[in-house]
């Protein structure tokens, strides 16, 4: 079970400019980092290989990605602004949490953290 998860403030402006940057189409992202037992620190983001990107959609080929097991989720934006999972982002989980985004994309608070099930986790952002 996840009990805290720690963010670099540079991973949650890499998050918003990236979805700023894209609206109205959707962003994708890779969150890397590390686990410990019950703590995820969250340290970077990477772009994955051969993203695309619509207007209510993102995806990428899972089987293009590098064995690396510093890859502990995702995030991807929400142009709408409801920033909570739809039953495709649940279907497509990868890792161990899930950011979304959402629109207007200014400030942590625009950004949730969800585990696999779609429950919100709380985080905090160091940094």
């Amino acid at each position: 079970m996840i009990k805290q998860i720690r963010i670099k403030l540079s991973v949650i402006d890499s998050i918003l400019t990236y979805a700023f940057s894209s609206h109205p189409n959707e962003s994708i992202l890779l969150l890397r980092g590390k686990v410990s037992k019950e703590i995820i620190n969250v340290e970077n983001v990477m772009i994955p290989p051969l993203s695309i990107h619509g207007e209510s959609y993102s995806s990428f080929p899972m089987h293009m990605l590098p064995l690396d097991s510093s890859i502990i989720g995702t995030a991807h934006s929400h142009p709408s602004g409801l920033v909570k999972p739809s039953l495709e982002d649940l279907l497509h989980y990868y890792g161990k949490i899930m950011a979304i985004a959402g629109y207007p994309y200014r400030t942590e608070r625009d950004i949730k953290i969800f585990d696999r099930e779609g429950r919100e986790l709380p985080f905090t952002v160091e940094g």
